[in-house]
């Protein structure tokens, strides 16, 4: 029988990645189960170095999409370097103002600089070309139960209560899956008084 030949760490390290799929971004700990943190720092080096993975930040890597049309890489999506930073830190995040309207479908404008309440501490990280900011926020916002309660109260503000009309309303209406509808009713009693008619609507 022919002994069993190890995988490099680097195809450890590559295997995991696929399984997480392309414009996932990742921290060198995420792979500190496979071997020694010092093993795992040189071996995502080195993948860097082939052009494999993108260094992003210190410590952070970026795993790019491949444009089949235009041949090239895209970009890492800052919601979802945002939340690979939150994960490490332990911390609940949230989009805020444009990025909330932008990530519901209610606004194409993406901000160049997206702001995102935590329950963590106020900070401010650079990624690529990009930097993403965190903004403590207090428990009243913080404390409602689910994401797409946050989400939505936030992307409610910034649109602001005069710019709701009947498309707004129609739109999430059609977007959102009963799960988070549900969701929403539930958190219906958190939201600000002005915006429990509209959620009302939304999630009859």
């Amino acid at each position: 029988m022919k002994p069993t030949i190890p995988r490099s760490l680097e195809d450890a390290i590559l295997a995991s990645l696929n399984r997480r799929g392309r414009g996932c971004v990742v921290f060198g700990e995420n792979f500190f189960s496979l071997a020694s943190p010092e093993a795992v720092r040189q071996a995502l080096s080195r993948l860097a170095h082939k052009g494999t993975l993108r260094r992003i930040a210190t410590g952070l890597y970026h795993f790019p999409e491949i444009n089949e049309r235009l041949g090239g890489e895209l970009p890492p999506s800052m919601e979802t370097a945002a939340r690979a930073i939150a994960r490490r830190t332990g911390s609940r995040i949230v989009a805020t103002g444009a990025q909330a309207a932008n990530l519901l479908g209610l606004s194409t404008q993406v901000p160049a600089k997206p702001i995102y309440l935590t329950d963590g501490t106020s900070r401010r990280v650079a990624v690529g070309d990009y930097a993403v900011t965190f903004r403590h926020a207090g428990p009243r916002r913080m404390a409602i139960r689910h994401d797409i309660s946050v989400l939505l109260f936030e992307a409610l503000r910034y649109i602001g209560r005069a710019n709701v009309d009947d498309q707004v309303v129609a739109r999430l209406r059609d977007s959102l899956p009963p799960e988070a509808k549900a969701e929403l009713r539930r958190d219906l009693s958190r939201a600000s008084i002005w915006m429990r008619p509209i959620v009302r609507r939304v999630t009859e």
